[in-house]
C-alpha cells in the first residue's frame, strides 16, 4: 500500500489524516487539541466511528503518542498500513519554497526563520514537524506550503510599490495563501468539466473564516488577494482585508494605539465581527432577516468586495471560463454565492437560483444556468488530499 499520513499542526493542536493513495481513500482521521492545557482532548475517527480521548497532553510529542495509541487501540493498524511518507501543512514558505519539499534539518531552520512572516502559524507547524520526525524516524517528511502555489505569479502582481531596497531587505512582497486549496479546486474544476486545465481561465473563491480569491490562467496563478500576510484582500470573519494604510498611522496618532493594539484590532476585531459583532454567516443572515442594519451592511460590504475582485480578475485574465466557490462559506452559503456574482451578467455570468440553493453538500455542483457563458461551480476543497498527493509525488 502507498499510505500518506497528513499532519496540519498549530500551536496547541493538530489534525491528521491517514490516506491510502490507491483510490485516495481516508483510512482514519483525527484531532488532538488543547495541547499544554490542564486537560487535553483527542478524537480519532475510523470507519465513520469517532473515539474520544481526554488526558493531559503537555506537548506535541505527547500528542503524537496519543495519536499512535489511538491507532493501536481503534485501528487501522499502522503496522499493516505503515505510512510511506508524512506530509505537513506549512503556512508560509516565503520566496524560498516554491514546491513541496522534503524536510531536512536545514528546511526546519528555514521554516523557523520564516516565522517572522507568519508568527501565528509557522511555529506551531514546526512543533508538529519535530514531533512527527521523532515519531516516524524511517520515512520521509514533506512540507507543503500554502504560499508555494502562488510563487509563479508575475512580478507585477506580487510587487508592492515601496522602496525597492527596503522591500528586499525585509522580504516585503505579496506571497498569497490558501494555495493548496486553490490548486486543488482549480484542478478539480477542470477534471469535472472534462477540459484541459491549460485551456481554462478561472477564478477561485476560498471563503471560510479566512478568505481569499485567486485568478488562475491555464493552471497557474496570475494574481491573488492575500499579500505579505493573510490580512490583505477580502473581508473575513475577524480580519479587515484591504484598507487604506494611512488608517494605521491615523490610529497610532489619534487613538494612541500601539503596534500590537493595531495588529489585534485588524486581525481579531475587524471584518464581519467588527461591523456586526458576529462572524458566523448563519448568525449574520439571521440577524439581517430580523432587521439588524449592522448585519445587513456587513453582508453588503462582504459581497461588494467579492464582486470587485471578480471583476478585476476577469479583466486580468482577459476572459473567464470558470468561477468556483469553496471552503466553509463558499460551499455552504447560497446567499453569499448569489450576492457575490450579482450584476456580473455582462461578463456572461448567470447563476441558476434553484441549482444554487440545492447544491449537494460534499459534491461538485454546477450552479450556473445552461445559458451562462461562464460556468459557476461549488467545489468542495480537500487540502489534506492535495498535501498527500504532493507528498506522494516527490517521495515515489
Amino acid at each position: 500500500m502507498s499510505v500518506i499520513l497528513v499532519v496540519n499542526s498549530g500551536s496547541s493542536s493538530f489534525k491528521y489524516q491517514l490516506i491510502d493513495m490507491v483510490g485516495e481513500t481516508t483510512l482514519a482521521s483525527g484531532l488532538v487539541e488543547r495541547i499544554g492545557a490542564q486537560l487535553g482532548q483527542a478524537e480519532h475517527t475510523v470507519a465513520g466511528v469517532s473515539h474520544d480521548i481526554a488526558r493531559q497532553i503537555p506537548d506535541h510529542t505527547t500528542g503524537f503518542q496519543v495519536m499512535l495509541d489511538a491507532f493501536a487501540a481503534h485501528g487501522p493498524s499502522l503496522a499493516e498500513n505503515a505510512p510511506t511518507a508524512v506530509g505537513h501543512r506549512v503556512v508560509h514558505g516565503g520566496a524560498r519554497f516554491f514546491e513541496a519539499t522534503e524536510i531536512t534539518d536545514l528546511v526546519e531552520i528555514n521554516i523557523d526563520e520564516l516565522s517572522v512572516l507568519a508568527p501565528l502559524h509557522n511555529p506551531g507547524a514546526l512543533q508538529g514537524i519535530r514531533a512527527a520526525r521523532a515519531a516516524f524516524v524511517d520515512v520521509p517528511h514533506v512540507a507543503v506550503f500554502d504560499t508555494a502555489f502562488h510563487q509563479s505569479m508575475p512580478a507585477e502582481a506580487y510587487t508592492y510599490a515601496i522602496d525597492r531596497d527596503v522591500a528586499e531587505r525585509h522580504r516585503i512582497r505579496r506571497y498569497g495563501f490558501h494555495g493548496t486549496s486553490h490548486k486543488f479546486v482549480s484542478e478539480a474544476a477542470a477534471a469535472y468539466l472534462q477540459r484541459p486545465l491549460s485551456e481554462l481561465k478561472q477564478i477561485v473563491f476560498h471563503l471560510g473564516n479566512g478568505a481569499s480569491v485567486t485568478a488562475v490562467d491555464g493552471g497557474s496563478p496570475i494574481d491573488t488577494s492575500m499579500g505579505l500576510t493573510p490580512l490583505e484582500g477580502l473581508v473575513m470573519g475577524t480580519r479587515s482585508g484591504d484598507l487604506d494604510p494611512a488608517i494605521l498611522i491615523h490610529l497610532a496618532r489619534r487613538a494612541k494605539m500601539s503596534i500590537d493594539d493595531i495588529d489585534e484590532f485588524l486581525n481579531k476585531k475587524s471584518g464581519l465581527v467588527g461591523l456586526a459583532g458576529v462572524s458566523d454567516m448563519r448568525d449574520l443572515q439571521a440577524a439581517r432577516t430580523a432587521g439588524d442594519n449592522n448585519a445587513a451592511l456587513a453582508l453588503d460590504v462582504y459581497a461588494h468586495r467579492l464582486r470587485g475582485y471578480a471583476g478585476a480578475y476577469a479583466a486580468e485574465l482577459g476572459g473567464l471560463d470558470v468561477i468556483s466557490f469553496t471552503a466553509g462559506v463558499g460551499e455552504n452559503v447560497p446567499a453569499v454565492r448569489r450576492e457575490a456574482l450579482a450584476g456580473l451578467d455582462f461578463f456572461g455570468v448567470e447563476v441558476d437560483d434553484e441549482r444554487n440553493e440545492n447544491a449537494v453538500r460534499g459534491q461538485i455542483s454546477r450552479i450556473s444556468s445552461d445559458a451562462s457563458r461562464v460556468t459557476v461551480l461549488v467545489v468542495p476543497t480537500n487540502e489534506e488530499l492535495e498535501i498527500a498527493r504532493q507528498s506522494y509525488a516527490i517521495t515515489n
